[in-house]
Parts: C-alpha cells; structure tokens; sequence
C-alpha cells in the first residue's frame, strides 16, 4: 500500500498476551501519540479505551464489540474504534455440533473458556443453550493457569464418552501446546476454535481466517492514514470460516471422519 517502516511509517508494538502488563502498554502506546493503533485481541480495547478516545483504533480478533460497548453499531461505529469482528457468538454452536458430527459416541463435552473475558461467558453461554438436543451434558474448564488446566482435564477424562470444545481466547492460546497434548494423552475428540491447534496435532477446528483479517485490517490503517475516520468505517464480520481437520489424530482416536465432514474441509492434515 506504500507504506515502508523507517521510509514513511514508524511502528512500536507491546505485546500484553491477557496480563496485567496490558494497561501498562496502552498508557505506553497511547503516550507516544500514534496516528493509529491496532488492537490485537477484545481483550486489548478495555485497557485502550481508558487510555484514549481520540486517538483511532482498529481492532481484530474481537468478539461482539457492540455488546462489549467498543462500537455504537456495527454500520456506524462512532467515536474513534473500529475493526473485524472474530466471529458472532452463534458459532459457538458449532463448534459443538462438529464434536458430535465427527465423535457421535460423544455424551459429555467439557468446554475451555476464561471466565476474564466476555467472550468467555458469552460462548459457553450459547455452547450450553445448544447442548441439550444434541443430547450432550456440557460442563465448564476454567484456564487461568497450568495446574488447573491439567486437574480438570485428568477429572473429566476419568469417565467415558466425553469430548472437548476449546474457545476463543488470549490464555487458549497461551496454553495451546498443554491443551493438544492433554487431550492427546487421554484420547478425547476436541474442536477449537483456531487451525493452529490443528496443525499441532488438534483433532478439528472451525473458525476465522485470522491472516486474512490481518491484511483486512491494514487496509483499514491506510485509508486512516490517508483521512478517512474509524468513526465512518463499518466493522466487518468474517465472510468466510475455514474447516481444519487431522485425519492422523482422527485414526489415533479410532474415529472415521464422516464423507460429508471431508468433502467441507478447507485443508485436511494427513
């Protein structure tokens, strides 16, 4: 788009993965005066949005900005936000229906989440509205550290017929090698919610391109650059879903991938 760091563009990044150190870094960012922040993650706004409201914010990876108060509208976001929505909270379902499709012996699904972040509630809350006609008891992990993790998940894979739904977040990410390896030890059929768990040995995945947001996103700062206000930018939804499936953790689990769930696969890891 023309842009080159140190010829006309001039980029700081802190990078604050969910801990106490984001208020830190918006203070920091918002002090150097930028023309444009890129906000990596719903978790990000808060802390910005204490910061600044002059200063334009283009956000990805964010779950229901209206809901979370980042934006007026999705159409008309006023003040000085706007961004890519990272899914609607319907997609929550889905997740649960492919753990079912792809695992039908399925009864018991025990679903990652952090309880920290509204996106947290706001998914487990549809995963659990949707769970009964799928004939599934759902019941909920917390993340907020290792120890944790690792005693939930040894307790529910004490019983049979039980899968994992893993949900968006900064800590799933954080503890995503743990997560895989944990539901690999136990053998249980798990969905999440991004592909990089898939190509780390994750069974199926079901969510945004997150790259394509990325380059979505800098089209964004450059029309900011040149003039245009957040305020005037609508906050696009994600127009496309990808479907990542492992076909060499299915047959660890000794589960066939039904024809229909291949035949909608965007990539499929052998």
């Amino acid at each position: 788009m023309g842009w080159a760091e140190g010829r006309n563009i001039q980029i700081e990044m802190r990078a604050g993965a969910g801990n106490a150190a984001a208020r830190k870094y918006a203070a920091e960012l918002v002090a150097l005066a930028p023309d444009v922040i890129l906000a990596v993650g719903g978790f990000t706004m808060p802390p910005l949005l204490e910061a600044t409201h002059t200063v334009p914010i283009v956000f990805t990876i964010t779950a229901d900005p209206v809901g979370n108060g980042f934006v007026n509208s999705l159409a008309r976001p006023g003040g000085n936000v706007t961004g890519f929505m990272s899914f609607d909270y319907s997609l929550s379902g889905k997740w649960l229906e492919l753990l079912k499709g792809v695992a039908p012996s399925v009864t018991r699904a025990a679903v990652l989440r952090d309880t920290a972040i509204p996106g947290g509630i706001g998914q487990f809350a549809v995963i659990q509205a949707l769970a009964p006609p799928l004939g599934l008891d759902v019941s909920a992990i917390n993340v907020r550290d290792v120890r944790e993790i690792e005693r939930a998940v040894e307790t529910f894979a004490r019983f049979a017929n039980g899968g994992l739904v893993v949900t968006a977040s900064p800590l799933t990410v954080i503890h995503r090698e743990l997560i895989v390896a944990l539901a690999g030890r136990y053998k249980l059929p798990r969905v999440y919610w991004d592909r990089t768990f898939v190509s780390d040995g994750g069974l199926i995945s079901y969510g945004t391109d997150l790259t394509d947001q990325h380059r979505q996103a800098a089209g964004y700062v450059d029309r900011i650059q040149k003039g245009e206000k957040p305020a005037d930018l609508p906050v696009q939804a994600p127009n496309k879903y990808e479907l990542v499936i492992n076909l060499k953790t299915a047959k660890a689990l000794g589960l066939a991938v039904p024809p229909s769930l291949l035949s909608r696969a965007d990539e499929i890891i052998e």
